[in-house]
């Protein structure tokens, strides 16, 4: 039982580090042909990437499936899944991939994840999104079209609450309104961090999150994106640190020196070749990297034993 955990920014440090790489894990982590995951696989899966030392694990926010989008998993509730991870880990960053603030009040965001850093001891980051789907909009009422505005709204009203001192901003407020207040109170600020780009300006992610969060490229797009990113922090928030990370499909082959092949979305790849590419992103200034494992023959369990075995040592340093 781990008794010093860490809380606030020592979470995110072990996530985010200038010149450093970090590994993370996202969920769910499905075998070949499985649309419906097995959530108490999930949390065994959980415990098993807090024990081996990955360093995050990364929940979705899907509110609505439809036969016309591409991903058929069914996805739980992320507030009730950090819930339950939150209780099963212990060490383990808790990452929201990312929570679609267009389509929650923000209000309720922030009471979902005071309440997600509470259980978890300070080990959450809240990863917010606009999504891009204007069906999905119009079945919350929402107009696709307002979702920057909302975005940057609601972005507001959230940071002001998940913040210390935090502060509540209504939506509406008279002469006889009460001053409100989140409780239980977090032991730290919340930090916010932007997973794609909600539709705003690199330099307004810069000024605002704690970082930026985008998906995989080709190698020399993703080069020239991290680029305009420490382009726009430099302008934005000089002298300040703000992360940079990736979401990588993976599909690990049992030869560990099989070379990368590209894949929807990221690669089929040995772990050596995995260790190489990883070696690169960290030297061209990539602090985190978000593995979606792709459906495949092998067994998590086996995929994620091996990848602490030979991978995570080249980054987390050894045990």
């Amino acid at each position: 039982m781990v008794n010093d955990l860490p809380a606030g920014a020592d979470t995110q440090a072990r996530v985010f580090s200038d010149k450093r790489l970090s590994i993370g894990l996202a969920l769910p982590m499905l075998s070949r042909d499985r649309t419906v995951a097995d959530f108490g696989e999930q949390l065994h899966l959980a415990k098993l990437a807090d024990v081996l030392g990955f360093r995050a694990l990364w929940v979705r926010d899907v509110p609505l499936n439809s036969a016309d989008y591409p991903d058929p998993v069914g996805h739980l509730d992320p507030w009730v899944f950090l819930g339950a991870l939150a209780s099963q880990t212990e060490r383990i960053a808790l990452v929201s991939g990312a929570i679609v603030l267009t389509l929650r009040h923000p209000l309720h965001i922030a009471k979902g994840a005071v309440s997600t850093n509470l259980l978890s001891r300070g080990r959450f980051i809240l990863g917010l999104g606009s999504g891009d789907r204007p069906p999905e909009y119009a079945a919350f009422g929402q107009d696709s079209d307002m979702r920057r505005e909302l975005f940057r709204a609601h972005w507001e009203k959230l940071a002001a609450a998940v913040h210390q001192p935090s502060r509540v901003i209504p939506d509406q407020a008279g002469p006889e309104s009460p001053d409100f207040m989140l409780l239980p109170q977090s032991p730290n600020a919340i930090p916010l961090l932007a997973v794609g780009s909600g539709g705003q300006s690199v330099d307004w992610i810069a000024r605002n999150a704690i970082g930026w969060i985008t998906y995989h490229r080709e190698p020399e797009d993703q080069y020239h994106r991290h680029r305009l990113w420490r382009t726009a922090v430099e302008r934005a928030a000089p002298g300040q640190f703000r992360a940079f990370g990736v979401s990588m499909k993976l599909d690990l082959s049992a030869d560990r020196h099989e070379k990368a092949t590209p894949i929807p979305l990221g690669y089929r790849m040995g772990s050596q070749a995995l260790t190489d590419l990883l070696r690169a992103l960290r030297d061209n200034g990539t602090h985190h990297v978000a593995l979606n494992l792709a459906a495949s023959d092998r067994t998590a369990d086996d995929i994620l034993h091996e990848l602490a075995a030979d991978v995570l040592p080249d980054f987390h340093g050894a045990g």
